[in-house]
């Protein structure tokens, strides 16, 4: 599309030219228009590109200023408003009338219609950021828990490892492999329909660069509270302490770690 823009400013330079000699004050202005969007459009090739809000300025101080230099001399803007004059008073200018009343206009009015209710996509004011600092406390149900710091309990009871990393099992594939996959690859039944995806815990980029009071604090608060930073996008991450007992949450966490093969990250 950027490609255009450099044709777009020969054509205006070629009708303003052309209009001199033919003594043309108002297809001079019209070409003129045309030349100067133009080279605003085509800065960008060898500067960054210029704001809408920048454009539309230097093009309405141009549209005010070339219309004052045209009407300083009365024959000069007579000569200006006369192609305008014909158009709208001359009998044999009947179908150009026509023309413009039921096609041009109409379609110029919808396609400003249409550039203004379409959706645009924005990039986001700030960097996104994949893991978001937490809090240095949260709320668990009505308990305040320092996350600075935070172990994981069950990881202390040594005799129900396994017990614990079993119910922690049944915890993940009843609430979260539809989005984060059987294999927790993050390539659940349902993976596709969320932007950003869920994440995979299998390698060691995301939770093996993680304390577990981190993955605590993602299960239980889910997209809630995240800070500006994981924004537009934020999480389809549920709240999971509406569902789980604090001991649930921490044996689904010991489950994804064991199941593959990492190991949180400690405080020290």
């Amino acid at each position: 599309m950027q490609k255009i823009y450099p044709i777009i400013a020969i054509i205006g330079l070629v009708i303003s030219i052309s209009s001199v000699f033919k003594k043309s004050p108002f297809f001079n202005f019209v070409g003129l228009q045309i030349l100067i969007y133009g080279l605003l459009k085509s800065a960008d090739y060898i500067m960054p590109a210029l704001p809408a809000q920048v454009i539309l300025m230097y093009m309405a101080m141009s549209v005010f200023s070339f219309i004052i230099y045209f009407s300083i001399q009365e024959e000069t803007f007579k000569a200006f408003l006369e192609p305008m004059r014909s158009l709208f008073a001359d009998d044999n200018k009947k179908f150009l009338r026509l023309i413009i009343a039921f096609i041009a206009l109409p379609l110029f009015a919808g396609y400003l219609t249409y550039a203004k209710v379409k959706p645009t996509y924005d990039p986001p004011v700030s960097a996104r950021i994949v893991h978001p600092e937490p809090p240095s406390q949260m709320d668990f149900k009505g308990k305040t828990m320092n996350v600075l710091g935070l172990e994981n309990p069950l990881r202390k009871d040594t005799a129900n490892f396994a017990k614990n990393v079993e119910e922690g099992k049944k915890i993940y594939y009843q609430n979260c492999f539809f989005c984060h996959g059987d294999d927790l690859d993050g390539k659940g039944h349902i993976a596709d329909a969320f932007n950003p995806v869920p994440l995979p815990f299998r390698g060691t980029d995301t939770i093996a660069q993680l304390p577990e009071s981190f993955v605590f604090w993602r299960v239980a608060k889910g997209w809630r509270g995240l800070p500006a930073g994981s924004g537009p996008w934020n999480s389809s991450m549920p709240s999971f302490e509406d569902f789980l007992t604090e001991e649930e949450v921490w044996q689904v966490i010991m489950f994804i770690y064991e199941s593959t093969g990492n190991k949180p990250r400690s405080w020290e």
